[in-house]
């Protein structure tokens, strides 16, 4: 049991470090979608995220499958992306809600 613990707290670790990251690319999420806002672009962008899919599968090197790696990284997109509608939702009422005249 001690190596299934040592493995467990392991992984333990990585989960940890994956969810900072996560956190992480979510911040960045917010902030391109305030900068798309400002371009007057969409959250989604197609090309973008296939050029994702591209480089995550290219530089997979296992034991995940290109197929695992990308249904991972479609999860991760589609909700990097929800996050990025949010902020945009948020920026634009921010700046509706300035631009108002008080009284």
């Amino acid at each position: 049991m001690d190596a299934l613990d040592k493995w467990r707290s392991k992984i333990d670790e990585i989960d940890l470090q994956l969810v900072r990251l996560l956190n992480e690319r979510a911040r960045h999420a917010e902030e391109i979608g305030r900068a798309k806002l400002g371009l007057g672009l969409e959250a989604y962008s197609p090309e973008r995220e296939e050029e994702v899919m591209r480089n995550v599968t290219t530089w997979n090197a296992g034991p995940l499958t290109e197929q695992a790696v990308r249904r991972l990284f479609e999860r991760i997109i589609d909700e990097s992306r929800s996050v990025e509608r949010i902020a945009m939702l948020r920026h634009r009422k921010s700046r509706r809600d300035a631009a108002r005249p008080e009284g």
